[in-house]
């Protein structure tokens, strides 16, 4: 714990905040970090503490942000709030792909043996989000009925981001951290399976299909993913904001609930817009 105390001190929230890149790196140091400490300390439970490490090394950052911006809505009109809260979510994306970035290398390049332990919990979520897939497509064609499925399904979790947000400030954190470790999860097993349909290649060919294998497994899952991530932040971001200003005692400022509506909104058309690239566009390039 005092390696990731030492970490906290790395990037400053105000600073992160204007140079939003150095989040990509801080979510990246405390995966490796986190990943570490899991699987030499407790390999029984590492795929879950690696999620919970993360998000101790995560959690003073985002604790400061949501608390800077508490303080903004009583000093500014909405649409500077809306621009300064346009700048958050733009460094908590940066975390969020640091993270996802770190625990996807982690998945490809390290021996299986390794991976098993560190991701076996997640492995088996996306066996369970996979066969729960498959019921659907047997009662639902691509079409509207899926649609409606999967946007319900992302509201839940929006729901539960919001929910975590109000009882812990920034408790919403341990799920987007645990979405981003799936989402590695399965990029990297995408990843894997792209370069073992190639392993009778040689040389620069084999390169050549491990980066593209790379680059589709990304975009695979993120063509829709930066929506709904992006809506959950945004959610999480409301949540901490209304929890903050009961803690302080400003909740009966009507500016903070109204800046949370706006941004519960903002988050309903994110997820309304990535419901629809899921089911309509990825289709398309990844069928």
């Amino acid at each position: 714990m005092d390696i990731l105390m030492v970490l906290e001190a790395l990037f400053n929230p105000f600073v992160v905040k204007k140079k939003p890149f150095q989040m990509f790196w801080a979510g990246f140091l405390y995966s490796i970090i986190g990943m570490m400490l899991s699987y030499f300390v407790f390999q029984e439970i590492a795929g879950i503490l690696t999620v919970f490490l993360i998000v101790i090394g995560s959690l003073p950052l985002l604790y400061t942000t949501i608390k800077n911006e508490e303080e903004l809505d009583l000093k500014y009109k909405e649409v500077v709030l809306l621009r300064e809260h346009t700048k958050v979510l733009v460094f908590l994306m940066f975390l969020f792909l640091g993270i996802t970035s770190a625990l996807t290398m982690a998945y490809v390049f390290l021996p299986i043996e390794i991976t098993g332990t560190l991701f076996n919990i997640q492995e088996q979520a996306i066996l369970n989000v996979n066969s729960a897939i498959q019921a659907r497509l047997t009662g639902y064609s691509i079409g509207g009925g899926l649609f409606i499925k999967i946007f319900l399904n992302n509201i839940k979790v929006m729901f539960f981001c919001i929910i975590f947000s109000l009882l812990y400030g920034a408790g919403a954190l341990f799920i987007l951290t645990w979405n981003a470790s799936v989402i590695a999860t399965a990029i990297g097993n995408f990843i894997r399976s792209e370069i073992s349909a190639t392993a009778s290649l040689v040389g620069f060919s084999v390169v050549s299909a491990y980066f593209k294998a790379g680059a589709l497994g990304f975009f695979r899952y993120m063509l829709h993913g930066v929506f709904e991530i992006g809506a959950y932040f945004v959610a999480a971001l409301a949540g901490g904001i209304v929890s903050i200003a009961l803690i302080k005692q400003d909740a009966r400022n009507e500016k903070v609930f109204l800046d949370a509506l706006n941004l519960l909104i903002i988050s309903l058309g994110l997820l309304f817009f990535g419901s629809l690239v899921e089911v309509f566009v990825t289709p398309i390039f990844f069928s």
